[in-house]
């Protein structure tokens, strides 16, 4: 058959729309969907619920294809595979249903962007949606057009490996950014040829796992479900994303994969969702490891009735739903309100009417890719210190040390969950440096250690020396890509290997230092901190990473991102977030700290509030917190009015002002509290954010409209409502600071 070629420049474009082809209309889609429906055998059906991933090679799935036991593959990313595994699919299966090719695209395909945490720093929606559509675009061109992203789990804990793959602890901005994910994935209409479903998930409390193990069991009640975990799902879920996924925690014993409530009462029934719902890698299965299930047909079973449409890899539905159908355990009509489900996203995107995919195409590392990838990577990275204007680096640098283990790692500089970007197109930051400054600048390099992990201490000195014949030293930290992600949990957050060994020392020199650090989750960094003069987080920066530092590094770009979750003093400190509750008894930070403890003190608990007596009363950095080269101005404060009705907004507006000496962008944040309510509610919660370029001196009126409505939370009776009452409400750079002003909800 012959294959349509599009050009490369269409394809480049970043949200192309085309004419849907005949029969893409919803209506005439649900027709189709019913028409063929009605030829399919039950086999046939159940095999559409099957997805499989060819690790030994197609050719041991060809049968099962032909045969019409396969509605899904995974991991095939050779377009000529591909569109032979279609063809047998379409041409030699009894009724030519086309198989759904997924794949992995987290945070780019080939053109790697920041890690999600990371793209989450950048406070700007537009920029993650531009980089989904470069991901889907690319991937799209090897045949993949499903894809399981984004991860919007609340992540508060980092002791989990998976934060890396979140957009951080706030359910407001996880929101922003998962809708923005699946926008970019899925473009304009989902049958455009670069189109690629996206997949909300887990679904849900996967982020809460106990201990920040992975795959571990949450306790999450209901109400904190629909007020903290729920709302970026049901944003994700109103903006169109193509598929859910379920998630391997059970929550209160019971298993995503197997719980109706989640999937049934509130996916379907509340929020009317009709697109595809996937188990997770074998998690159906994995119930009878949880105790939930005693064998793979009460999996099936129990996963079927739930409201579980594909499962992935593990093949309890192929092998055991006919018969649990004659046993009346699990109905037909079930079954076919799955196959229903899966057909009609084939349909959406196009794939009855253009299975295959162009094997010609050239768009992977295009121009316009890397640049944006590099602009997200600037975007995304923190200034945490920047003491005596140590950065940016002036003239006055003439030689410059760079040193440690994430200087020239161009593997781990991709971050995790990366199965396709080759380090061979990564550019580092000794790279770049090198590339980009290397004529006005003699850059020397000297690793000191081999790897983040490495204990050998013995290339220390030679780092030293390095950085005792340069002006400015600039040491690389963090941890590798491997470090983080699935199953990458840690008890302990610390700079792995001699790498604090080597910061301070270099910090002996007395050379101004200036400390970047790559990791996939907050460490636990403050001795490192007060060590360097200068401090910039980069988390892992992907493909571009290098040349976005180097251009920070010297000031031709300035510092904006901010960080999307709280970093911990140290681990014991962890669970801790902004948006927490408040206690009978919250600390007045005039408590005595343990090194104040006199000997001998008496016991009492009369006056005694909630703190930690040795690590105090704030974390290392709050949610939101993020320096500039210039510095910024609050002023001004006001509200249109401060009486407003439940179905009223709110108008707020302050002035702004860039009083530094650098042009430069804030990310202007909006919080509120409610005062009293019928549960306990939040000190603060995030409400909305702009990012604000200002030059040199200017200064902006900066608004807010916030409707009351999205004041509403789940009060004591399950119901989602705004209470009446009084209200703080907070403009400011971070969750810890800013101008603040009251107003009333009659």
């Amino acid at each position: 058959m012959k294959i349509k070629r599009l050009s490369v420049y269409l394809l480049l474009l970043p949200f192309l729309s085309c004419a849907e082809p005949q029969g893409t209309q919803e209506g005439d889609i649900e027709s189709r969907v019913n028409a063929l429906l009605g030829q399919m055998t039950l086999q046939e059906k159940i095999g559409q619920m099957n997805q499989l991933s060819p690790f030994g090679g197609l050719e041991e799935m060809a049968g099962l294809i032909r045969e019409g036991n396969v509605g899904s593959l995974l991991n095939l990313t050779d377009p000529e595979l591909v569109n032979k595994a279609q063809r047998i699919a379409v041409e030699e299966s009894r009724l030519g249903i086309p198989l759904l090719m997924s794949r992995d695209v987290i945070h780019g395909y080939k053109t790697i962007f920041p890690i999600p945490l990371g793209q989450a720093a950048t406070f700007n929606p537009q920029l993650v949606e531009d980089g989904a559509r470069v991901a889907a675009v690319e991937a799209s061109a090897d045949g993949i057009r499903w894809t399981f992203a984004p991860m919007i789990d609340i992540s508060r804990d980092p002791r989990w490996g998976r934060i890396a793959e979140s957009c951080g602890e706030d359910p407001y901005l996880s929101s922003v950014m998962g809708v923005a994910m699946v926008k970019g994935f899925q473009g304009d209409s989902l049958n455009n040829p670069t189109a690629v479903a996206a997949c909300a998930k887990h679904f849900v409390g996967y982020g809460a796992s106990e201990g920040g193990r992975d795959y571990n069991s949450t306790f999450i009640p209901e109400r904190q479900l629909r007020n903290v975990y729920f709302p970026p799902f049901e944003a994700a879920a109103k903006a169109g994303c193509a598929t859910f996924m379920t998630s391997f925690n059970d929550n209160d014993g019971i298993p995503s994969t197997g719980n109706s409530f989640i999937l049934k009462d509130v996916l379907r029934g509340e929020w009317n969702y009709d697109g595809l719902v996937v188990t997770d890698w074998a998690s159906s299965a994995e119930m009878i490891s949880h105790g939930f299930c005693k064998d793979e047909k009460e999996a099936a079973t129990k996963s079927v009735n739930a409201g579980i449409d594909m499962e992935m890899v593990s093949g309890t539905f192929i092998r055991n739903l006919e018969e649990l159908v004659k046993e009346k355990k699990v109905s037909e009509a079930a079954i076919d309100e799955a196959v229903r489900n899966i057909l009609r996203l084939k349909f959406r995107l196009g794939l009855f009417d253009n299975p295959y995919t162009d094997t010609d195409q050239q768009v992977k590392y295009a121009p316009t890719h890397l640049a944006k990838a590099k602009e997200a990577a600037e975007q995304s990275v923190i200034l945490l210190k920047n003491d005596r204007e140590t950065l940016p680096f002036t003239d006055k640098i003439r030689t410059l040390a760079v040193i440690g283990p994430l200087a020239d790692a161009a593997h781990d500089q991709m971050g995790t969950w990366v199965f396709d970007g080759e380090k061979a197109h990564t550019q580092t930051v000794l790279v770049a440096l090198k590339e980009m400054y290397g004529d006005k600048v003699r850059i020397i390099y000297e690793p000191g250690l081999g790897y983040s992990r490495d204990k050998h201490t013995a290339g220390i000195a030679k780092a030293v020396n390095a950085a005792m014949r340069a002006d400015a030293v600039l040491v690389c930290a963090g941890e590798e890509s491997i470090l983080s992600g699935e199953a990458h949990s840690l008890a302990d957050l610390h700079l792995q290997g001699a790498q604090s060994e080597l910061i301070a020392a270099l910090a002996k020199t007395g050379k101004p230092l200036v400390t970047v650090v790559m990791a996939g989750r907050p460490l636990t960094i403050g001795q490192e901190v007060e060590q360097s003069d200068a401090v910039l987080y980069a988390f892992h920066p992907g493909t571009m990473g290098g040349p976005a530092l180097a251009d920070l590094l010297f000031g031709k770009a300035v510092p904006s991102g901010k960080t999307p979750v709280t970093f911990p003093k140290m681990v014991g400190q962890i669970p801790v977030y902004y948006a927490h509750n408040n206690t009978g008894r919250p600390a007045s930070r005039q408590e005595t700290l343990i090194d104040d403890i006199p000997q001998e003190a008496g016991q009492t608990s009369l006056g005694c509030t909630s703190f930690y007596m040795d690590a105090g009363f704030d974390p290392l950095f709050p949610f939101g917190y993020g320096l500039s080269y210039t510095t910024f101005g609050y002023d001004n404060l006001q509200l249109a009015t401060n009486q407003l009705a439940v179905n009223g907004t709110l108008e707020i507006s302050f002035d702004l002002t860039n009083t530094g000496k650098y042009d430069g962008t804030e990310v202007v944040q909006l919080y509120v509290q409610d005062k009293v309510g019928s549960i306990t509610r939040p000190v603060k919660e995030l409400k909305g954010f702009r990012r604000i370029p200002l030059k040199q001196g200017e200064t902006k009126t900066v608004s807010f409209s916030l409707p009351v409505e999205e004041l509403a939370f789940w009060n004591i009776d399950r119901q989602r409502v705004v209470e009446p009452g009084e209200f703080n409400l907070w403009v400011g750079p971070n969750s810890a600071e800013g101008l603040q002003t009251t107003f009333t909800v009659k």
